[in-house]
C-alpha cells in the first residue's frame, strides 16, 4: 500500500524534499538471499595457468610452461555456508552451517582431482543454501593427512631443455579450509556454482627452480629433506595459490593459522575514495539495506524520490526500550585494520534527538572503528566522522540505531570511503 509523507513532515523538510513520492513501504525484517532460492549447488575444481593478474583463466598448460602439474588430488571433507541471521537461529555464526556431508552420512569424503577438472553435481544435489540467512561465504575443507605416504603434487619441470618429473610433498599441513566470498559464486539460471581454482603461476612464479637438485632416480623432490628451501617457499605459497578470499589451516604440528589471499582481498577491499556502502544513494530503492526491529521496536521504511536524489525514510511506530530496538543496517563493508576511513551521511527527523551510529561485526555486537551519538535535528545536517578499524573485516556492518522514541527519519548520501 502506498504511503504519503505527512503534511507536517513536508513543511519541516521543504528545503530538502521535492516531489515527495514514495515506493511501497516495507515493515520490519528482511532476510534471505532470494536470488539463490531453490537453485541447485555445484562446484568445479581445476588448475589454472594464466598470469596471476589476468582476469581470464587459462585452464590448460601451454607448450611454453616450465612447471606443469600432472596430478593433484585432495580429499574434500566439508562444505559450509557462513551467513548473518536476523531471526531466531541456533547457529554458531563462526562455525557456519554444514551443507555437506549430510546428516545420514556424516563421515563421507569426496576425492577430488584438480588436474582432471572435476565438476561435482550429483554428490551435492541435496545441498540447500538456506534462505533464512544472508550469505557471506562458502567454505570448502580438505584433508591432506599425515599418512605414511604423504599427499603430493606430481608434474614436470622443464630444465636445460629437458622435462624432469617432480614431486611436491604436502606433509607440512594436515587440513585446510578455503573461504570464498559470496561475490565469487557464479549464479546462473538454475545453479549456484563455486569454482575452486589452483593458480600454478602464483605457486611458482619468482622461484628459481633451476637450482632444484635432481635425485638419483631422475626425479626432483620438494620435501623436508630434498630441496628443503624451495619446499618451504612452496609451502608458504600453497594455500594463497587458491583463488579464495581467505583460508584456515592446521599444520603438521597441530597449530592453527589463517590468512587472507592478498590479491583477492585487495580487489574486494576497494581503492581509496571508493564508496564502500553499496546503494548509499538509494538509486536502487532499498537494496542492501536491512530494517531490523526487536525488543518491542516497530518501524517501516520506504524510499522518497527527489528530483536529484533519493532518500531513505524510516518511520518508527514503536521505539522499544533501547536504541537498537530499531536498526537500519548495511552489511558487507570491507575494512582494513590500521587504515583511515571517513563516514559521511545526511540525516534529519521530525523529532530532535540522538541516535547511535557505529561500525561493527555481524557475528558479535562489537564496535570496530567508530561509535557516535549524533543529535538528529529537524533540518537536514551532514555528519562526518573519521575512524580506524582495529580488525580487518570483509563483512563489517554499519548500524544506525533509531529506537527508543516514535519519530520519522530521513537519510541520504551515505558514504564510507578509505582516505589513507
Amino acid at each position: 500500500m502506498r504511503s504519503l509523507t505527512s503534511i507536517i513532515g513536508c513543511v519541516l523538510m521543504a528545503l530538502w524534499l521535492a516531489g515527495c513520492s514514495e515506493s511501497d513501504t516495507t515493515a520490519g525484517i528482511e532476510i534471505g538471499n532470494p536470488e539463490i532460492r531453490n537453485l541447485a549447488f555445484t562446484a568445479d575444481f581445476s588448475i589454472d595457468y594464466s598470469e596471476t593478474k589476468q582476469a581470464t583463466l587459462s585452464k590448460s598448460a601451454s607448450d611454453e610452461e616450465n612447471f606443469v602439474v600432472d596430478t593433484f588430488r585432495l580429499m574434500l571433507t566439508e562444505v559450509r555456508s557462513y551467513c548473518s541471521f536476523y531471526a531466531g537461529m541456533s547457529v554458531d555464526l563462526e562455525s557456519g552451517l554444514i551443507l555437506w556431508p549430510y546428516e545420514e552420512d556424516p563421515s563421507a569424503v569426496l576425492p577430488i582431482s584438480f588436474t582432471d577438472g572435476e565438476l561435482v553435481e550429483d554428490a551435492f544435489e541435496d545441498i540447500n543454501l538456506r534462505t533464512e540467512g544472508r550469505l557471506k561465504e562458502i567454505g570448502v575443507a580438505f584433508q591432506v593427512g599425515m599418512n605414511e605416504k604423504p599427499n603430493s603434487i606430481y608434474g614436470r619441470i622443464r630444465k636445460d631443455g629437458k622435462e624432469i618429473p617432480f614431486v611436491y610433498e604436502m606433509n607440512n599441513i594436515q587440513l585446510f579450509e578455503l573461504r570464498y566470498h559470496y561475490s565469487q559464486i557464479d549464479i546462473q539460471d538454475s545453479t549456484v556454482n563455486l569454482s575452486v581454482i589452483f593458480r600454478v603461476h602464483r605457486f611458482v612464479d619468482g622461484l628459481d627452480l633451476s637450482k632444484a637438485e635432481v635425485g638419483e632416480d631422475g626425479v626432483i623432490r620438494f620435501s623436508k629433506t630434498a630441496n628443503a628451501e624451495l619446499w618451504k617457499s612452496l609451502n608458504e605459497r600453497f594455500l594463497s595459490s587458491f583463488q579464495a578470499l581467505r583460508y584456515k589451516y592446521t599444520d603438521a604440528e597441530g597449530k592453527d593459522g589463517s590468512a587472507y589471499v592478498d590479491d583477492v582481498w585487495e580487489k574486494l577491499s576497494g581503492a581509496l575514495s571508493t564508496n564502500l556502502v553499496s546503494n548509499g544513494d538509494f538509486k536502487h530503492d532499498d537494496k542492501d539495506w536491512i530494517l531490523h526491529t526487536q525488543l518491542n521496536g516497530a518501524a517501516e521504511k520506504s524510499i522518497v524520490r527527489e528530483e536529484r536524489s533519493n532518500l531513505m525514510r524510516v518511520h518508527v511506530t514503536k521505539g522499544g526500550g533501547y536504541s537498537y530496538s530499531v536498526q537500519l543496517l548495511h552489511e558487507n563493508i570491507s575494512v582494513v585494520a590500521g587504515a583511515r576511513y571517513k563516514i559521511i551521511f545526511t540525516m534529519w527527523s521530525d523529532v530532535e534527538g540522538a541516535i547511535t551510529a557505529r561500525l561493527g561485526t555481524y557475528i558479535r555486537y562489537e564496535t570496530n572503528g567508530f561509535q557516535e551519538h549524533p543529535v538528529i535535528e529537524t533540518v537536514g545536517k551532514s555528519f562526518e566522522y573519521e575512524f580506524t578499524p582495529e580488525v580487518t573485516d570483509p563483512f563489517a556492518r554499519l548500524d544506525l540505531n533509531l529506537g527508543k522514541a516514535e519519530r520519522t527519519f530521513w537519510i541520504k548520501d551515505v558514504q564510507i570511503v578509505r582516505i589513507k
